[in-house]
């Protein structure tokens, strides 16, 4: 085809916690978040997104040691065993630490890099990273101040410019920027996110996007429950990457894998 286009990434999901909200306590036991791993690999994941702190509306913050009692053998496991790339889902410098001496190439920070020793820590592992755009913590990020924005697109994206500057300036190798769909937002300006993604495009940096099966979805008139997501969160992600996205990140990763071929095809031909 002409005009060739970079392949979109496919990001997949292995929440180790007990309360994450679509799959909490699955795989919590190291074994089960292995094969969860394996398993997004053969169908086409190109980074496995590994977490051990759940970030939903709502969540308590786990102490670290918890997280990385949780999280540091799933780590090593995965990368012994998996041939995709490895990301921690992390806002601390010494999880992310020590996920990346055992194997994780990238820390996914829904803070933004937040941290002052975040941007140390991935750049003396020679990481990547991903700063996301989150209002407050996910225990109040669905309160009203955290929800009202005077310039949407603009606030964020001047958040996410300050941020993804501040790691490249810092020697970062690959710097990700994540609009942040459900952190912080209403339904309605989540849905004007994916509208306007190709906004963010403009600072420079490939954009993460992550729908899978949020609560956003489940507003519109079907009203359907977090199982029966996958049509609405397909839907997403085709208009995500239709809008610019560079990775998806996601629970079903074999039929989103389908979906982003073609959109690639489309936008290739």
């Amino acid at each position: 085809m002409g005009n060739e286009r970079s392949r979109t990434l496919v990001m997949g999901v292995v929440n180790v916690t007990p309360d994450s909200f679509s799959d909490g306590g699955r795989f919590l036991r190291p074994e089960d978040a292995l094969e969860q791993a394996l398993l997004l690999a053969r169908q086409g994941a190109d980074i496995v997104d590994i977490g051990s702190e759940s970030s939903r509306p709502g969540a308590d913050v786990v102490a670290e040691e918890e997280e990385l009692e949780r999280v540091a053998q799933v780590v090593g496991l995965v990368a012994a065993e998996v041939d995709a790339r490895i990301s921690i889902d992390t806002y601390k410098p010494r999880v992310a630490e020590e996920c990346l001496r055992l194997g994780a190439e990238i820390v996914n920070d829904i803070t933004g890099l937040e941290h002052p020793d975040m941007i140390r820590v991935a750049k003396e592992a020679n990481a990547g990273v991903v700063a996301m755009h989150m209002r407050g913590r996910p225990k109040t990020m669905q309160g009203t101040e955290d929800i009202s924005y005077d310039d949407l697109i603009g606030d964020i994206g001047g958040f996410l410019s300050q941020r993804g500057k501040r790691a490249q300036d810092a020697g970062i190798r690959e710097v990700i920027i994540d609009p942040g769909i459900g952190f912080g937002k209403t339904p309605a300006q989540n849905f004007e996110l994916l509208q306007r993604l190709y906004e963010f495009t403009v600072l420079g940096y490939p954009v993460l996007v992550g729908p899978s099966r949020k609560s956003f979805l489940g507003t519109l008139p079907s009203g359907l429950p977090i199982e029966e997501r996958l049509e609405g969160t397909l839907a997403a992600v085709a208009v995500a990457v239709m809008n610019g996205a560079s990775i998806v990140r996601v629970h079903d990763v074999a039929e989103v894998r389908r979906v982003v071929e073609v959109v690639d095809a489309v936008l290739s031909a």
